[in-house]
């Protein structure tokens, strides 16, 4: 019996194809043919279980025959925001994981410490896909292009928002410990910065604008690891 394939489809419900991307992967790499069955996601929380209807060198034709609408496996957004590292391998790795392991949103950071100031949310974006994908997610999560500090704090102002550091000067509190004391319900949003951590004035700006202070336990990790770890934590305490 042939694996069903999963493809994602914006929007599947009113195409008639597969974006071309996703349709040479069908036809020249998969070999689909007429008659073969697949799944499509939308990003928006429906799976729809399709047939091909004509597949050629460039293009991979369907007709829907169940529309399949899923469930929000959390309630609450997870949303990080962080400082990409020099190595884009590395926040690419991280992106590809947070999204295999449940975020809502993924937003970057530019920071004063911050050594990368821009990057390409395109190739981002098509790892986060392909992780959709393999993970069977429902939901696609949003993409933030790079912005800086102040401005993104003074954009994010409700739900529940922490900033990771490892200033001993500005106290902690441990990330999961706050996570649990709260509604598994709400919103979170948790803040992680470059390899040289955020600058003090950034943590305090952030403390005085509503954000709590944390730590992420008491290993002092990599940017990439952080932001992981993070999203664990809001993913584990959403299911406590």
């Amino acid at each position: 019996m042939k694996e069903v394939r999963y493809f994602y489809v914006p929007d599947a419900a009113r195409q008639t194809a597969l974006p071309d991307d996703e349709a040479v992967h069908a036809v020249r790499v998969l070999r689909m043919q007429a008659g073969d069955e697949m799944m499509l996601m939308d990003g928006e929380g429906s799976f729809y279980r399709a047939v091909v209807t004509l597949a050629t060198q460039k293009r991979c034709l369907y007709d829907i025959v169940e529309t399949m609408v899923q469930e929000p496996q959390w309630k609450g957004r997870v949303h990080l925001a962080i400082a990409p590292t020099k190595l884009m391998d590395r926040i690419e790795w991280m992106a590809e994981k947070a999204t295999e392991v449940g975020i809502d949103e993924l937003s970057f950071l530019d920071c004063q410490f911050s050594e990368r100031t821009t990057l390409k949310l395109p190739r981002i974006e098509k790892i986060v896909v392909s992780a959709v994908k393999q993970s069977r997610k429902a939901y696609m999560p949003d993409l933030s292009e790079m912005v800086s500090f102040k401005s993104f704090i003074e954009q994010h102002t409700t739900g529940r928002r922490y900033i990771a550091h490892c200033y001993d000067e500005v106290p902690r509190v441990n990330l999961f410990d706050e996570l649990r004391k709260g509604d598994s319900d709400e919103d979170a949003l948790v803040m992680i910065g470059p390899e040289g951590d955020f600058s003090i004035d950034e943590v305090r700006m952030a403390v005085e604008a509503g954000f709590v202070s944390v730590d992420l336990g008491k290993s002092r990790l990599r940017t990439e690891t952080a932001g992981l770890s993070a999203v664990m934590m809001m993913q584990l305490a959403k299911q406590c």
